[in-house]
């Protein structure tokens, strides 16, 4: 059984025995796994949207044998939650006389959003930070913070159930992180392939996805809005920040362990009315 469940899911300071373990990093006997997420921002909340299952929107079928009735398909896209886009932009890249790497506004006067937010929000990565010399990556920070009080990793993915006849012109470079241990704002980031094209973000579209993995994973996610609790706060202040100072910030999950409260999941007070349920197929 050790080679099915890797010790990976287990916290990082913890021995094989799951009764040794704290009580936040044992698989929970609910049948739901709940996950919260909250915007940890004071300015402009209501252009960021509320994470939404995704439901397609697609005409009744007319066959038993539709793709729409196939269990692995149903049970596959109704796992994943889609993050709406912010803002409406078009982004060109550019190398001034010197070849120093820059960002263009393309709308220019006709933005939508000021150049100076636009700024605060949108950094290019230094080039030697690419991982190719000619695609550049940008970053678009966001203030959605997902959390859990049990073991559960989720998984950034591009929005790969939305069609778009003017594909972006690269890809969005994913990533998985243990939210249990490690609820860090997201980031938005972009390896653009070919830079001489413009991307395109309009608000309200699927902007990424994102999936969760439990112990079980046969248990359904329940997600609903968060509360910034003093204790949450202070935690995330402990994991804000640390890239600047290591290479791998992995490295400190141990720490994270130790000093992790025992709760730091609590439903925000408007958000019963608000909660998304992935399907429970068993």
């Amino acid at each position: 059984m050790d080679n099915e469940h890797p010790v990976a899911d287990a916290p990082a300071s913890a021995s094989r025995d799951p009764s040794t373990w704290p009580a936040w990093a044992k698989p929970s006997s609910n049948r739901m796994v709940d996950v919260g997420w909250l915007l940890e921002t004071d300015q402009a909340r209501f252009v960021w949207g509320e994470p939404r299952r995704i439901v397609r929107s697609d005409p009744p079928p007319a066959h038993a044998k539709a793709v729409s009735y196939c269990p692995a398909v149903v049970d596959h896209e109704g796992r994943m939650f889609d993050i709406p886009c912010p803002i409406d932009l078009k982004l060109g890249f550019r190398k001034d006389k010197e070849g120093k790497a820059t960002l263009v506004n393309l709308d220019g006067d006709q933005s939508s959003i000021r150049n100076k937010t636009l700024n605060s929000m949108v950094s290019l990565v230094g080039q030697k930070e690419w991982r190719h010399p000619e695609r550049p990556i940008l970053q678009l920070i966001t203030p959605y913070i997902f959390l859990s009080d049990e073991p559960v990793y989720m998984t950034q993915l591009p929005p790969m159930t939305h069609y778009r006849p003017d594909p972006w012109p690269g890809q969005l470079i994913a990533g998985r992180l243990p939210i249990h241990i490690w609820p860090r704002r997201m980031m938005w980031a972009f390896e653009w392939y070919e830079p001489g094209k413009p991307l395109v973000l309009r608000r309200g579209e699927p902007w990424f996805h994102v999936r969760f993995e439990t112990h079980d994973p046969s248990r359904p996610v329940r997600m609903f809005e968060a509360e910034l609790t003093p204790d949450l706060k202070e935690y995330l202040e402990g994991i804000r920040g640390v890239a600047n100072y290591v290479d791998r910030t992995y490295s400190l999950f141990k720490v994270a362990e130790e000093r992790r409260p025992a709760t730091l999941l609590k439903r925000k007070a408007r958000g019963a009315a608000a909660e998304q349920v992935t399907p429970d197929l068993r």
